[in-house]
């Protein structure tokens, strides 16, 4: 038998727990490598001062939106559809949909590039960005969105090799994209001997770099075919059918992290009416939610994968048991670490500054958010679940549920009610138990298995 058989048969016929660790240690552990940097640029870039720390607050949820659209929303879409395709023994067809999936990537790289280029300053300054932290935020977002389609290729990549169920790979390669930029950044921030730092678009530069080392690997093994697939040169025209079949999960799930990210652009623009310190100290605090994130993203990546190829070979009870398992494993590990930000947010908030405002504003968001952790990491793990199984409409009801709730909530809680600061929090607080709460609802009443 093949490897890549046996691969498939493991997904199919396995127990479930060990295999969705098998699956998902590789992917935890290069992701920890992308919590580590999400942590370090933080670090960094608050040595650089309040206004670059509040700049780069502006500018995180939108360049994150585009990590999270490329390597979740269409990525896990190209994952699920390449895993059904081999779960169904379509190897072609799981072949061609990787041409087509690099072909949305280039498209969406430049959608993204025109916007940010073009609309940056009115995006940051709608946000509350004025003064030096907009010349920071300016300063990052034009590197970072100068290089757009090396984000989209890498991130879309890595997820067609995801799909054939090699988790290992790109999870080495985050790592070492890791260290490349922990060795970058402060070069090109600061400084080195004759070179002159380049301050904060130093940082995005460095990511730039990393990400093109991590493409051009992941390029080099599909082309070569060493996996199941192979990224054949010739043939490389859109394909209206294989393209519906990426996009009717991918639109829908892409709209997910625009929601969410949507929702943290509002509450940084409500933030912003405390001030400075305030936007700030939000802006370290909710880093710790992108470490959440790549946490739910390597279970989840996994989820797809499973849940992918078992309904495409027919076993729904299986793939519902799949999903189960991993969203509480997801929920136990973000639920510990959310408490442990609870009560004690020194442990995160001091690495990055020493403005006892800063401080305390971030030190009242995790005292009250935290604890809802363990709901947002429920959530996301069921929402990678949902892709797998092509059924995105709650996943992405519970995304505009939230972001309503919180936008409204917070406008009330703030200019209605005129609420401290820490009435907004537990508005946020119960906009992540919302979404989890709506979407888990939907699987257990058997909707997107049997819908």
């Amino acid at each position: 038998m093949s490897a890549a058989a046996a691969r498939t048969r493991e997904l199919l016929q396995a127990p479930v727990l060990p295999t969705l660790f098998r699956l998902a240690t590789p992917n935890v552990i290069g992701l920890f490598a992308t919590t580590v940097v999400i942590g370090y640029d933080g670090y960094i870039l608050g040595r650089l001062g309040a206004d670059v720390l509040a700049g780069s607050a502006l500018v995180f949820p939108l360049s994150m939106l585009m990590t999270q659209v490329s390597a979740g929303g269409i990525g896990g879409a190209v994952t699920a559809a390449v895993a059904r395709a081999l779960g169904g023994g379509r190897r072609d067809e799981a072949n061609a949909l990787a041409q087509q999936a690099l072909l949305i990537a280039c498209a969406l790289a430049l959608v993204f590039m025109l916007v940010m280029l073009g609309g940056g300053r009115a995006i940051y300054a709608a946000m509350g960005g004025q003064g030096p932290a907009l010349d920071a935020a300016l300063a990052y977002s034009g590197v970072i969105f100068s290089g757009a389609v090396v984000i989209w290729l890498t991130n879309v990549l890595a997820a067609i090799v995801r799909g054939a169920g090699n988790m290992v790979l790109p999870s080495l390669l985050m790592v070492a994209s890791a260290m490349l930029h922990l060795a970058l950044c402060p070069v090109l921030v600061f400084g080195w001997g004759p070179l002159a730092g380049l301050g904060v678009a130093g940082a995005a530069l460095s990511m730039l770099a990393s990400n093109l080392l991590v493409g051009a690997v992941l390029a080099g093994y599909l082309l070569r075919g060493k996996g199941t697939l192979r990224l054949a040169l010739a043939g490389w025209r859109p394909r209206a059918e294989l393209l519906r079949v990426i996009l009717r999960v991918g639109a829908p799930a892409s709209l997910s992290p625009v929601l969410s990210n949507g929702s943290i652009a509002i509450t940084t623009a409500l933030i912003g009416s405390y001030g400075t310190a305030a936007l700030a100290g939000y802006g370290v605090a909710a880093r710790l939610e992108y470490i959440m994130i790549p946490i739910a993203f390597g279970f989840g990546t996994a989820l797809t994968t499973l849940v992918a190829t078992n309904l495409g070979a027919g076993q729904h009870e299986r793939a519902l048991r799949a999903t189960w398992t991993g969203g509480g494993v997801v929920a136990v590990i973000t639920g510990v670490i959310g408490l442990v930000a609870a009560l004690a947010p020194g442990l995160w908030m001091n690495h990055f500054s020493a403005d006892p405002a800063v401080l305390a504003f971030g030190a009242s968001y995790l005292n009250i958010v935290g604890a809802s952790y363990g709901l947002f990491g429920l959530g996301l793990a069921l929402f990678f679940a949902s892709q797998g199984a092509s059924r995105m409409f709650w996943p992405l009801t519970g995304s505009v549920v939230r972001l309503v709730f919180m936008a409204v909530g917070g406008w009330l809680a703030i200019h209605v009610w005129q609420l401290p600061v820490s009435g907004f929090f537990v508005v946020i607080a119960l906009g992540f138990a919302l979404y989890a709460v709506m979407i888990a609802a939907a699987i257990r009443l058997g909707t997107w298995v049997r819908g």
